[in-house]
């Protein structure tokens, strides 16, 4: 007999989410026969910059999400310089790296430490920890290294947070981040505060991390065939190397269209489109690239075959799972499967491998030297900035309005605004096809052992380690959130 289960929240997770998932036996094994993701609220960030001046963008949508705010604001500065046709100075691209890399640093610990081993681990014994699950955790003795290290991760992730701000100005809501560079000019003081934090930090992921999620991997052997999602991977690319035109990347831009198939096709954003199908938005905007895409909502009660805020992105009508486990497949540094072991791993390998070449970064540093190039942003004119987040491939799709008597003070205005966010690559519903996106995908065949306290699910679910703050962002008036696990009855 069939059980739904709601998780609603999902909770350690940023933002609000809803998992709803049919249960069934299946070969004599109770499992995930069916599965619903639901953003449940809407995001309106696209809305709110259309005519404000262009230059906002970098720190209008750094307020999309609190975690990733440096992911938005490169994206939406690298949009704009595309339109304005300008290349930043070597010391503000080496700069970006360096604070990106302290943000995905703090974003990979907090999410492992913070967000998922509480679905493995007993945590100390006092708020907020408590209280956690009471089945299937702790399976080894060996685990015990990652509660004892719980607590230190805290502290390395404001460490990391402390790191960012030297030269970031502050973390989160930084103002450096700006249309033509940098604002910061670093010193040599700065340099050597930096570099003895990275070093802490360094220490941290190669002697506690990466440790802890091997024993974590060894201890839940079989999460590595639980979870593995549609198979097709898409990265943006992330950390310029160089500052041509197509520049040399430490994670490289792609997509695998099957895991089966270590091929790696050029990406081209033409092939990007959203669709709608089953979202709360106007059908007239389905399936479009989000060049010209746009953003109508509509009453959810006027379309009850939708179940979600989010859209639901394709690449050439597939649907493509974001994140490390993508990136550090497509740049060939992890191919060991695809599962929810797998993205933790390959999360904390990324975070070691992000670390290290941060070092460097520091060297090719000129105090001195230039930091920004004056930027008119241009009337009419359009620009994409593909960029990544802790959590996955990022676009912001910008056109300026070309009439300049809707710009204010003679400035350029937006015209138009899209921003595709890795929880909507992962988290999508089903599309125009009925193909569901990767998370749906991931959770069915997860065995469940109590459709009351469905922890298979949830781990499921955190290794993509979703960011609804980013998908999502205004609740309906009328919402009635509901706060515990609830096993609806059988049918």
């Amino acid at each position: 007999m069939a059980t739904i289960t709601i998780v609603d929240p999902v909770t350690r997770i940023e933002g609000h989410m809803k998992v709803q998932v049919t249960i069934d036996t299946v070969g004599g094994k109770q499992q995930v026969t069916a599965a619903q993701c639901t953003g449940t609220q809407f995001r309106g960030f696209e809305k709110i910059l259309v005519g404000r001046d262009t230059k906002d963008a970098p720190y209008i949508t750094q307020r999309i999400c609190g975690v990733c705010p440096v992911s938005h604001a490169t994206a939406a500065s690298l949009a704009i310089e595309a339109a304005a046709g300008i290349t930043v100075p070597t010391n503000a691209r080496i700069l970006r790296n360096l604070v990106l890399g302290a943000n995905f640093i703090q974003s990979h610990i907090l999410h492992f430490y913070l967000l998922a081993a509480l679905d493995y681990i007993t945590p100390p014994a006092s708020a907020p920890w408590t209280p956690t699950w009471n089945i299937d955790l702790m399976r080894s003795p060996t685990m015990q290294q990652i509660v004892t290290n719980f607590t230190t991760a805290v502290t390395m992730r404001r460490e990391a947070h402390e790191m960012a701000a030297i030269l970031a100005g502050r973390m989160p809501g930084l103002s450096a981040i700006q249309a033509g560079g940098f604002t910061t000019k670093p010193t040599a003081s700065m340099i050597s505060s930096f570099t003895g934090y990275l070093n802490t930090l360094i220490n941290f992921i190669n002697n506690n991390y990466v440790p802890d999620v091997q024993v974590l991997s060894n201890a839940y052997s079989d999460y590595h065939s639980i979870g593995k999602g549609s198979g097709n991977l898409i990265a943006y690319g992330v950390f310029d190397l160089d500052s041509t035109a197509n520049p040399s990347r430490l994670l490289k831009r792609g997509v695998v269209y099957s895991t089966n198939n270590t091929t790696v096709k050029t990406l081209s954003t033409a092939n990007i489109t959203e669709m709608v199908t089953n979202s709360w938005y106007d059908n007239s905007t389905n399936n479009l690239n989000p060049a010209k895409g746009t953003t109508v909502t509509v009453d959810p009660a006027t379309k009850p075959t939708a179940y979600s805020w989010l859209k639901a992105p394709r690449y050439s009508s597939k649907a493509c799972e974001a994140g490390p486990l993508a990136r550090m497949w497509i740049n060939g540094d992890y191919r060991t499967g695809v599962s929810v072991m797998d993205r933790h791993m390959a999360r904390a390998l990324e975070t070691q491998k992000i670390a290290d070449a941060m070092l460097g970064w520091l060297d090719q540093l000129t105090v001195g030297g230039s930091e920004y190039t004056p930027v008119t942003a241009p009337f009419g004119k359009s620009g994409v900035g593909l960029t990544e987040a802790p959590r996955g491939a990022l676009g912001h799709w910008l056109t300026t309005a070309a009439n300049t008597t809707l710009a204010p003070n003679g400035k350029a205005s937006i015209g138009n605004y899209q921003v595709i966010t890795p929880t909507c690559w992962n988290a999508s519903p089903k599309d125009t096809s009925g193909v569901s996106g990767p998370l749906e995908q991931a959770l069915v065949g997860t065995p469940v052992s109590n459709a009351a306290l469905p922890v298979e699910v949830l781990r499921v679910v955190h290794s993509f380690d979703p960011c609804m703050s980013c998908a999502v962002h205004v609740m309906r008036p009328d919402g009635k959130p509901v706060t515990i696990l609830n096993a609806q009855a059988e049918f």
